[in-house]
């Protein structure tokens, strides 16, 4: 069975709003899919970073990678983690062991996340 989280959701959380590296206006600013020229608004950056609902397109996974300085394979990956979810397997290499680890290190990681991360660990 697929574990799933908010993946996209937290990595954005973890570096924009109050209190964190950039506000919302200062992250749609920046924030600007490289294929496209789209932004997110602020409205919309603040619906995300509130776990409110959006739209997860390809542009947004775009956008979030420039803003955040970022792979784009590991929002990618969050975002898949977050609307289709990953097997166990699935979470112990590549880029979605890189995103839980990079999830991992901003809050107090699920045991089994923790896992996961060390696996990656193991395998460097």
């Amino acid at each position: 069975m697929p574990q799933q989280r908010n993946a996209l959701t937290e990595l954005v959380k973890a570096h924009v709003g109050a209190g964190r590296r950039m506000s919302t206006r200062e992250f749609s600013a920046v924030a600007v899919d490289p294929d496209t020229d789209w932004s997110p608004g602020k409205s919309l950056v603040a619906k995300i970073i509130a776990g409110q609902g959006y739209d997860v397109t390809p542009q947004l996974v775009g956008a979030v990678a420039i803003g955040l300085g970022v792979d784009r394979e590991i929002v990618a990956a969050a975002a898949h983690l977050q609307v289709i979810g990953y097997t166990d397997a699935e979470l112990s290499k590549g880029a979605p062991a890189r995103l839980v680890r990079m999830l991992g290190s901003e809050d107090a990681p699920t045991d089994k996340a923790q896992a996961v991360a060390d696996r990656w660990d193991a395998e460097q």
